[in-house]
């Protein structure tokens, strides 16, 4: 037996042998040499370390200190509910908070067929058809889990801490994300970085319970992924990668970024001669599956692949198929075939791809770019001709002390690890470019998308701060790896000064982000904080106005207010509201703000055909609230003039162009309904020699005593920042009641 295996180990040896040499082991013809694709092959510089091999201790090091990074994220974003209470902050989070409160209560069934008269009388609106369910059914989901384990919580409680439970996970994201395109040492850099960042603070502290709370997450989480699959080409991160799309598609309307973020990458990644088969199978499996699911989705139906926006991911895939297919049969035809072939293809393909486009635009099938798109293409758009987009702050350009406020010391290290990035140029740092640049310019035509720059900005200055203290790290070592030794010689005494400096830089950078986040992004909208010389006092207006709503008027009485505040009034007042933040219907926002703009008389006969009951304004002239109706006023007539020619902004300016609410305010200013509800006996109360003194715009008021005929005061807060008329209705003769004095 033993003579049996030797025998047999030799004769294996043998063959091995003779198959290296020059001459094949049977024909003994000339073996070709093994060649192989490099672009197939997964690259082996920069791999995370963890691939390369490394001490268990390492890696629980490692999460130990994602993990404390996690919490630091979570606890930071708690000064909101220390401060005031656990409360759901601004106006979209309560129509979140109101959906999720249904579709818990109620089952999805009946979440997804919900149809709420309560909002946009008469019209109502389809609220399970026309809202991404994503961030109701995590909380909802969370709220289960956590009463299936007998824990006892309250939904309100999880719709506040669900942002702040977010943003660990995104810390988490980010650091994956880094660890591909760079290393773990950068990544733990990014993951620091994101937990604390005033960028991303903005949107997920406790009570900011809106979307950008979980899609952030989603969208790094989705480009880890994505990244993931294009070094591995497998296509289990392909379909993990879609999943996470799909998340993100239910979770945000922002999700058109992703959509045509990956099909710029990999269309770039083809036109620089980086092109491989991971990279087919990366994106075919991610478009397919991914277009599949996001199509599942109700408000997104079939926009995948009927609307301009998803054009370019839907081009990439047929580029990418055209492509793969030219480069199978280039080794089956020889070259002049090859070229005639190509020549076939491409005139066939363009000429096909541009009479499906074309058809499909004649016929409407494929939507032109919507209103928001052309805004954030050209910033000038949304004011011209749809100001209602122009009107929310959120939607303004990105003024310079904005990214200071946000970004601090990021936006010096952030070109350092752009510069890098394209020094080590690899499929997954061309991606970190390609989402850097586009993200840079959004961040600055729109306020709200520096959301989607702050996660890009972590990366870049973890990639430039870590391949810059590298070598400073490594000469206080008394041990080096093989690596470590290859960096340049750098004297103790220099980099202990350089990390002294760099520490320093960080002390600052926390003291700012936690400055920030307890005082400019932790103060609820519904609940104001004024410094005084007694102290901090809290104005608590708007809840006790919304209180003496649901008290003490009918519960089908109609509201009407600006469409700011809709989402409040449906939610705290329980009352109807004629229209509110969703602003699906220009039209109908348009006629209140006419309303509002007209005189009392006009106003009177529009508030008859719509059934209003009563009317609220928000008014900032006692308190120094800046953001009342006054204020806004010029919004309004803007949106009722898009609608309706006879409604003209110059009208209530000054000759001078100005305006003004004082003596020299123009005639239509003064005799408006806005005004006059607002500065309602306001005179009243002001000082004596003040001349009705706002403090506001700092000037005293034009018309000291407005009087009111087809309306009555009702209620006015506190600080008379909500004031409430109730709508006289004609008496059983069809005369009209007028107000008292």
């Amino acid at each position: 037996y033993q003579r049996r295996v030797r025998e047999a180990i030799l004769s294996q040896h043998f063959i091995v042998k003779m198959s290296k040499g020059k001459k094949g082991v049977v024909h003994g013809e000339s073996t070709p040499p093994k060649t192989v694709d490099k672009a197939n092959v997964v690259p082996k510089k920069n791999l995370p370390v963890e691939e390369e091999g490394e001490s268990s201790s390492a890696i629980i090091s490692r999460t130990f200190i994602l993990v404390l990074i996690a919490l630091l994220a979570f606890f930071t974003r708690l000064f909101s509910v220390i401060r005031y209470e656990s409360v759901i902050h601004e106006f979209d989070p309560y129509f979140n908070y109101r959906t999720t409160r249904y579709l818990v209560f109620n089952g999805y069934y009946d979440f997804h067929n919900w149809f709420d008269e309560r909002s946009w009388y008469p019209l109502g609106r389809v609220t399970g058809g026309t809202v991404f369910p994503g961030l109701m059914l995590t909380a909802g989901f969370v709220y289960k889990i956590f009463r299936l384990l007998n824990f006892t919580v309250d939904i309100r409680n999880v719709c506040v801490l669900l942002a702040p439970a977010f943003a660990g996970k995104t810390a988490i994201a980010a650091y994956l994300f880094t660890k591909e395109v760079k290393d773990s040492s950068a990544g733990l850099f990014a993951a620091i970085i994101m937990s604390i960042l005033p960028g991303y603070i903005s949107r997920s502290v406790a009570g900011s319970y809106d979307n950008e709370g979980v899609s952030i997450f989603a969208l790094i989480f989705t480009f880890y992924l994505w990244v993931k699959a294009v070094k591995t080409g497998a296509l289990f991160w392909s379909a993990l990668c879609a999943l996470s799309y799909f998340y993100m598609v239910s979770a945000w309307g922002g999700y058109v970024f992703i959509t045509n973020i990956i099909p710029i990458h990999a269309f770039i990644l083809v036109l620089i001669g980086r092109y491989s088969n991971r990279l087919y199978i990366a994106y075919s499996s991610f478009y397919v599956l991914g277009t599949f699911l996001s199509m599942q989705v109700t408000f997104v139906g079939f926009q995948p692949i009927s609307t301009s926006e998803h054009m370019a991911a839907l081009g990439v895939f047929g580029f990418l198929q055209l492509y793969a297919f030219t480069n199978w049969i280039r080794g089956h035809l020889s070259p002049e075939d090859f070229r005639a072939v190509v020549k076939f293809l491409i005139t066939l393909t363009v000429g096909a791809m541009a009479m499906l486009f074309f058809s499909g635009f004649l016929t409407k099938f494929i939507a032109p770019w919507t209103g928001r798109f052309y805004s954030l293409l050209d910033p000038t758009y949304a004011k011209i001709h749809i100001p209602i987009i122009a009107s929310v702050s959120e939607h303004q350009p990105t003024i310079w002390t904005s990214y200071a406020f946000d970004l601090h010391f990021l936006i010096f290290l952030f070109p350092v690890g752009l510069y890098y990035c394209f020094r080590d140029l690899t499929d997954t740092s061309l991606f970190a470019i390609v989402y850097a640049i586009f993200s840079i310019y959004f961040s600055g035509v729109m306020v709200r998308l520096m959301l989607v720059l702050a996660p890009i900005a972590c990366v870049m200055t973890a990639i430039g701060l870590s391949t810059l203290l590298r070598p400073y790290v490594a000469s206080l070592r008394w041990w080096k790896s093989e690596k470590q030794r290859d960096l340049p010689a750098i004297k103790p005494e220099i980099s202990l000064i350089v990390l002294i400096m760099v520490m320093s830089l960080g002390a600052v950078f926390i003291y700012h982000c936690v400055y920030v986040t307890s005082e400019a992004y932790s103060s609820p909208s519904i609940v104001l904080a004024v410094n005084s010389p007694h102290g901090r006092q809290f104005l608590d207006d708007f809840r006790e106005a919304y209180f003496w709503l649901r008290q003490n008027t009918d519960v089908n009485c109609r509201v009407m207010s600006w469409w700011d505040y809709g989402y409040q009034l449906s939610f705290m007042a329980n009352r109807t509201t004629l229209v509110d933040n969703n602003t699906w219907n220009n039209t109908h926002i348009a006629q209140v703000g006419k309303a509002f703009a007209s005189s009392e008389d006009d106003a009177y006969s529009m508030m008859l055909q719509m059934d209003v009951d009563y009317v609220l304004v928000i008014f900032g002239g006692v308190s120094g609230y800046s953001g009342d109706d006054i204020n806004k006023f010029l919004w309004m007539v803007r949106i009722a003039g898009s609608v309706d020619p006879t409604v003209k902004e110059s009208t209530y300016l000054t000759i001078n162009g100005e305006y003004r609410i004082d003596e020299n305010a123009s005639p239509a200013m003064l005799n408006s309904l806005m005004y006059k509800l607002s500065y309602y006996r306001f005179n009243d109360i002001a000082v004596a020699g003040s001349g009705g003194q706002d403090r506001v715009r700092n000037t005293p008021i034009g018309d000291k005593k407005p009087k009111l005929k087809h309306l009555e005061e009702a209620f006015t807060s506190e600080h008379w920042i909500v004031r409430i008329y109730r709508v006289l209705k004609p008496n059983a003769r069809g005369k009209e009641r007028i107000a008292k004095p």
